[in-house]
């Protein structure tokens, strides 16, 4: 049975980089958690607006508190747990559609450079395809799959069990996989940035 926890080589990480670069999204290496977020607050200038789903990832790093608790980024999330859900639905939405920097991370990344997200509600999925200027993503190594076979493989196995564990301690309820994302290729070169990260960060 595949492990879907443990880290990459070295020689699939430049690999795996390498195809992604091929579809236009800009790619950096770093070695840890902790260069991670030091990289992600030298990508986003202090004062952006910023968004994100929940994010075991960027939490594991720790940019998550300077992002979005900190008061020194604009943050949409913030803003939306403000206003109210039923008379303000349809400014939420919008509002969170179409953020300026989009942050997060994937599901599992193929030796091909296929990064794929998985999501029940898909609040992150338009963001991500291309509702936001900006999507920086910052991925642990032990995310890589060898081909889309196994990355939804890795996401019925490690993904969801965690997620549905988390929903129900939140929420009482269970959730599900309601919608898959694939990013294969970026019409605007330098939209994306995916962090590699090589230590195991986030599920």
């Amino acid at each position: 049975m595949t492990d879907f926890t443990r880290r990459a080589d070295d020689a699939t990480i430049e690999k795996v980089a390498g195809s992604i670069r091929a579809g236009h999204l800009a790619v950096r290496i770093v070695d840890t958690g902790a260069d991670a977020r030091a990289l992600v607050l030298e990508l986003v200038p202090e004062g952006a607006e910023v968004h994100s789903g929940k994010s075991k990832t960027l939490q594991d790093i720790g940019a998550w508190a300077d992002l979005f608790e900190s008061g020194r980024y604009d943050s949409v999330r913030a803003r939306y747990l403000a206003m109210d859900r039923q008379t303000q639905g349809r400014e939420i939405r919008k509002l969170s559609a179409a953020p300026d920097y989009m942050l997060g991370s994937v599901q599992a990344i193929t030796e091909s450079g296929d990064l794929v997200v998985a999501s029940a509600s898909a609040s992150q999925i338009g963001p991500y395809a291309g509702g936001a200027g900006r999507l920086i993503l910052v991925v642990g190594s032990q995310k890589i799959v060898p081909d889309l076979a196994a990355a939804l493989e890795r996401i019925e196995r490690v993904v969801f069990p965690y997620e549905d564990a988390m929903v129900k301690e939140r929420m009482n309820i269970g959730t599900f996989i309601g919608k898959i994302l694939i990013i294969r290729r970026e019409w605007i070169e330098g939209r994306v940035t995916v962090i590699l990260v090589r230590e195991p960060v986030g599920v």
